[in-house]
């Protein structure tokens, strides 16, 4: 079933202007205008965050609404997907933020602009360990592209994590999958948008 409603996720110190959020973007205003689509900009709360997001979808029909997310956003969108019930594209998902992101407690600056600041607190650890989930439902409403080059996240444990979803693994790659153009049409497929 096609989609009627598209959420997109970004990642850690990342925004909408996002190479992979603008390519999605791009593609589903030319191809695919009548479908709903929501790209947010994320606050650094992972528990705002989250708050926000199943504010924004609680009426989106659940049968006909999907999410995209990369990174820390693949990590909210298979929350959101548990929560709702609904397909879920993951782009090199981060499995373990509380763990990963630990390090970066302090002020931080956004990728797609130097001046754009924020302060990722402390207790934004624990609200990342309150969405963390220990399994997946269906894991067949999951699917994952995942580069083996990822220099940030480890590929085994993100294939480890989606067991049992089809996963596309690419051989190299980086974490932002500068080739993702490459690989959109795989991500459209699983949604049902090709």
């Amino acid at each position: 079933m096609m989609p009627t409603h598209l959420l997109y996720l970004h990642g850690f110190r990342s925004s909408p202007q996002s190479v992979k959020a603008r390519l999605m973007a791009q593609h589903m205003a030319a191809q695919h205008p009548d479908i709903h689509w929501w790209c947010p900009q994320l606050p650094p709360s992972p528990r705002e965050a989250m708050d926000m997001l199943l504010a924004g979808v609680k009426d989106w029909p659940r049968a006909s609404m999907a999410v995209v997310g990369s990174s820390l956003g693949g990590f909210y969108a298979t929350y959101v997907a548990e929560q709702m019930g609904c397909r879920a594209a993951l782009l090199n998902p981060a499995v373990d933020p509380a763990r990963d992101l630990a390090k970066y407690i302090g002020e931080q600056s956004s990728w797609h602009d130097a001046d754009e600041r924020f302060f990722f607190k402390p207790e934004f650890i624990q609200e990342l360990r309150d969405l963390t989930l220990t399994g997946l439902s269906q894991p067949d409403r999951y699917f994952a592209l995942i580069a083996k080059g990822d220099e940030v996240l480890d590929w085994r444990e993100m294939t480890g994590r989606y067991a049992g979803a089809p996963i596309e693994l690419l051989e190299g790659g980086d974490h932002a999958i500068s080739d993702f153009e490459a690989h959109l049409p795989s991500v459209l497929s699983f949604l049902g948008l090709n």
